[in-house]
This record gives C-alpha cells, sequence and structure tokens, in this order.
C-alpha cells in the first residue's frame, strides 16, 4: 500500500522560455504542475530589462532578493531594493523594470496563477 506524501517537492522548476534576458522558474503554477489557484516563481531581470505595461486579473506579491526593480503603478513610481517586498492587486495597470545598473533577483506569487490569457499586456 502507497502512502500518499503531504507535500511535493519541487527540484525541476519549468524554465519559462523569454527573448528578452530574463530568467523566470516557475516553481508553483500553471506551467509547472497544472496549479490555477497559485503561481510562485523565481526569476532574475538583467540590467536594463523592461516589459510592456499589463493590467492582471490577480494579485501580485514580490519579494526582492537581490538589486532593484521598478514599478509604475498606475502613474506612481515605486522602486524596491533587496529585502522590501510589494503586493499589487489584480486590475490595477502596472510596468515592471531593472533600468538599473545590476540584475535583480525576486521571488513573484501570483493570485490566482499567472497565465499569459490573464496578464493582460499592452502592444507596444
Amino acid at each position: 500500500m502507497s502512502i500518499k506524501k503531504k507535500y511535493t517537492l519541487q527540484k525541476s522548476p519549468f524554465v519559462v522560455p523569454t527573448d528578452d534576458g530574463k530568467v523566470i522558474k516557475e516553481h508553483f503554477g500553471l506551467a509547472s504542475d497544472g496549479n490555477s489557484k497559485l503561481s510562485i516563481a523565481y526569476m532574475v531581470a538583467p540590467a536594463g530589462w523592461s516589459e510592456p505595461f499589463q493590467t492582471p486579473e490577480f494579485d501580485e506579491y514580490t519579494i526582492i532578493i537581490k538589486g532593484k526593480k521598478q514599478f509604475i503603478i498606475e502613474d506612481e513610481i515605486i522602486v524596491l531594493e533587496a529585502g522590501q517586498s510589494i503586493k499589487i492587486d489584480r486590475n490595477t495597470r502596472v510596468q515592471y523594470s531593472n533600468p538599473f545598473t545590476e540584475l535583480c533577483e525576486y521571488i513573484a506569487i501570483c493570485l490566482p496563477a499567472f497565465s499569459m490569457a490573464s496578464v493582460n499586456r499592452e502592444t507596444p
């Protein structure tokens, strides 16, 4: 008789393909384990990186591990540094970037899980 474990160990996160130098390793979420309720990803944004504005249909929590990351939320510019965190409510227009000279490592948590269908990125 097999006993079901009461934990899930993630040793091989899903590496999201990108063409902008950003590293995205989803540990839990739609792409990695099919979980639509939550996604947790480790990210590395290279110096000079940015992405288009978006209005996601999920809450997004960000915890900065190393470096700095810039957020333009509605019309306000916020810069977070290592050890700081932020929660951005769903349906809020935001742009994420790293206009600085060093890379930024961070953890992103989305509730419900991140999906391309619900991120609502604007065309640049």
